[in-house]
């Protein structure tokens, strides 16, 4: 596949997710919603592993990296999907769009590999109070509101520490071997996540929800890391890292425009604060500094 092809995909993808987060729990519930996801995801994985004949690898650095990716994909999809019933789509979008931030900040203090620079402590402290204008944003949003941007930034921090943690265990499985033992992982976790909150089966499931859940468990769990692991083989992470500057803004786009969803002022200020975080963040070394220099040159 052509990496443009693969970059609009992924976009694509990562601002349709949300919606259909929310689309996906109406008239199913979100623990069913979520587990009903998953499952379809193991069938589609294991299907894919037959048919490329990848076997996963089962050696204990492996193994370690599964039950790293599967917990925090549980802790992260079930508050994700739990905050959706009280947050817009958007917000959830603006909200992940703090994950990077998160994760430097994460590897900073567990891999000791990132340096504390200025430009990333400055994104890292933008992001921060766009954070705070989003929660603001949120008190206004509804009853339960608050609660749901509380549930939905602990579930960005769940996924961010659980890539940290991914990584310090420096497994080299084959992608799709090492989604599919997620899964593995995460599966009866989200099997018990449903049973305890309420074990029913949906009566009648609505046809927005059941294409939500069908859309998600295709292309939101497996093509969606597919194409985004092999960008990250292919591409540079500069270019990779334009996606969470893109996808906030084309998902309260399009959760106002195809959801009513009201966008108030301060979650558009807090979105672009965190976005201006981010840049600053990833970019912040190379932009010119006052008095028109530049970093690294001198008078």
């Amino acid at each position: 596949m052509s990496l443009p092809v693969a970059f609009v995909s992924v976009i694509l993808i990562w601002s349709t997710t949300p919606l259909a987060i929310k689309w996906s729990a109406l008239g199913a519930g979100f623990s069913f919603a979520v587990l009903a996801r998953m499952a379809i995801s193991v069938l589609l994985c294991a299907t894919l592993l037959v048919v490329l004949r990848i076997r996963p690898p089962l050696h204990r650095r492996a193994m370690h990296s599964y039950v790293a990716s599967g917990t925090s994909m549980w802790a992260t999809m079930v508050l994700a999907y739990w905050s959706s019933q009280y947050v817009s789509s958007g917000m959830i979008s603006v909200l992940f769009g703090l994950s990077p931030l998160i994760t430097s900040l994460g590897a900073m203090l567990w891999l000791k590999e990132e340096a504390v620079t200025a430009n990333k402590l400055a994104g890292m402290l933008l992001g921060l109070t766009g954070l705070v204008l989003v929660f603001r944003g949120g008190l206004g949003l509804g009853e339960g509101a608050a609660l749901g941007v509380f549930a939905l930034f602990m579930a960005v921090v769940c996924q961010s520490l659980g890539l940290v943690w991914i990584k310090k265990v420096g497994d080299d499985s084959p992608p799709l071997a090492t989604t599919f033992g997620a899964l593995i992982v995460a599966l009866p976790l989200f099997f018990a996540a449903w049973w305890l909150s309420d074990g029913n089966l949906p009566a009648a499931l609505p046809d927005r929800a059941a294409e939500a859940i069908v859309y998600l468990g295709v292309f939101g769990s497996v093509l969606g890391f597919m194409l985004y692991y092999y960008m990250i083989k292919h591409m540079d992470t500069g270019r990779i890292a334009l996606i969470t500057l893109i996808t906030p803004v084309l998902a309260l786009l399009l959760g106002h425009g195809l959801n009513d969803e009201a966008v108030l002022p301060q979650v558009w200020f807090g979105t672009a604060c965190i976005l201006l975080g981010l840049g600053l963040h990833r970019w912040g070394a190379q932009w010119p500094v006052v008095g028109g220099k530049k970093p690294g040159k001198s008078n």
